[in-house]
């Protein structure tokens, strides 16, 4: 169990690992076990890339990221540098829709 920003208690997703307590960086599951390619086989878009992609401005994705909730944007930080697989954004804007 995690709490959110309001303090509430909630459970965490199956395939997901706490963070450490600094919150810093991804787990290492960040992107889902059933995708059978691995992250170093597939290309990976950069901030500006996942921006043009969704129309939106690199503040936007860079805010995505930060998300401490559901809508956080599926992606692996490298260092100071975040990437993104195209399938796994594609995914999560599927998971917007209402």
């Amino acid at each position: 169990m995690e709490t959110n920003a309001q303090g509430r208690v909630v459970p965490l997703p199956p395939d997901t690992h706490r963070r450490s307590s600094a919150g810093r960086g991804m787990s290492h599951d960040t992107f889902t076990k059933d995708q059978n390619e691995p992250v170093a086989k597939t290309k990976l878009l950069t901030v500006k890339q996942v921006a043009d992609l969704l129309h939106v401005p690199c503040s936007w994705v860079y805010g995505r990221t930060r998300a401490r909730d559901r809508d956080r944007l599926p992606g692996l930080r490298l260092g100071k540098y975040w990437r993104f697989r195209e399938a796994d954004v594609l995914a999560w804007l599927e998971t917007q829709k209402l």
